[in-house]
């Protein structure tokens, strides 16, 4: 399992790093729509839709999306950009005041259309995040994917040598506060690098990363939670070792639009202070 894990992560970088630095902008919203309608199709089997329903509700989506699509190639990515903000302020809105209290009452919605919602409201503001922090600059979007990848092997060593404290034992047993701890470590590292070499020139990297590494957390639980209640082990099986597109991403969910939205609240009000 570990060598198949190993496999598919290499491959997965293989192919990801070419296309984050040498793909136009528009072949990566493209290339993105297409594994963010994989993972809307992921969501719909792991609600239990029926098939008919969950093609069709990833169609929708995908035509939603390739109309952004034409959008941005007609109007321009800045364009595109100031019309996201409320679907990202939107997304804040869910992870940061709704998806806590879920997990705290360990409650999902049971109705079909609702969850549908909020599928659309997890992976759709993903992929604009995406395709903005890309085209603002691909190693922003290293940085930003990074941490996340930072803060859940630091984690996983830290829950696995050290954990005894459960972090939520009924969403997810395995998960430990000493391997949170360790994933702030980890990232806190992280900033210290990219500050201390200069790629980073502001101490605000410090709390963004921390608010992305908690994000993370957040996003991994709800998904955690929501395969509990609809008694599944993974999102899927696209991924050999890793198991579905979802259970990759699910750290990047809220972290990655949240990030977006800060990071340019951020420039706007060193702007026009």
């Amino acid at each position: 399992m570990l060598k198949t894990r190993i496999i598919t992560a290499i491959a997965l970088v293989a192919a990801f790093l070419p296309a984050l630095f040498l793909a136009s902008n528009i072949v990566w919203a493209i290339s993105m729509l297409l594994i963010s309608v994989a993972a809307l199709y992921e969501w719909a089997n792991l609600i239990d839709l029926p098939k008919s329903v969950s093609i069709v509700y990833a169609a929708i989506c995908a035509i939603f999306g390739a109309v952004l699509v034409s959008l941005l190639m007609q109007y321009g990515f800045h364009w595109l950009f100031y019309q996201s903000l409320l679907i990202f302020a939107v997304s804040l809105i869910f992870w940061i005041l709704l998806v806590p209290v879920l997990l705290a009452k360990y409650f999902i919605a049971r109705n079909k259309a609702v969850l549908m919602v909020i599928g659309f409201l997890m992976i759709m503001p993903l992929w604009l995040a995406l395709i903005f922090a890309k085209g603002a600059n691909p190693w922003l979007l290293l940085s930003l994917l990074a941490t996340i990848w930072i803060a859940d092997s630091a984690a996983y060593f830290a829950g696995k040598n050290f954990g005894k404290h459960k972090l939520a034992p009924s969403v997810s047993p395995g998960k430990t506060w000493e391997g949170v701890l360790g994933a702030f470590i980890g990232v806190t590292l992280f900033a210290a690098v990219l500050y201390g070499a200069g790629l980073v020139t502001h101490l605000a990297v410090f709390p963004l990363l921390w608010v992305v590494t908690a994000l993370g957390v957040v996003g991994d639980l709800f998904e955690s939670l929501i395969k509990r209640q609809f008694n599944k082990k993974d999102s899927g099986n696209i991924l050999p070792g890793h198991g579905g597109i979802l259970d990759r991403i699910d750290g990047l969910l809220p972290s990655l639009p949240i990030a977006v939205l800060a990071i340019y609240l951020f420039n706007y009000f060193q702007a026009v202070s």
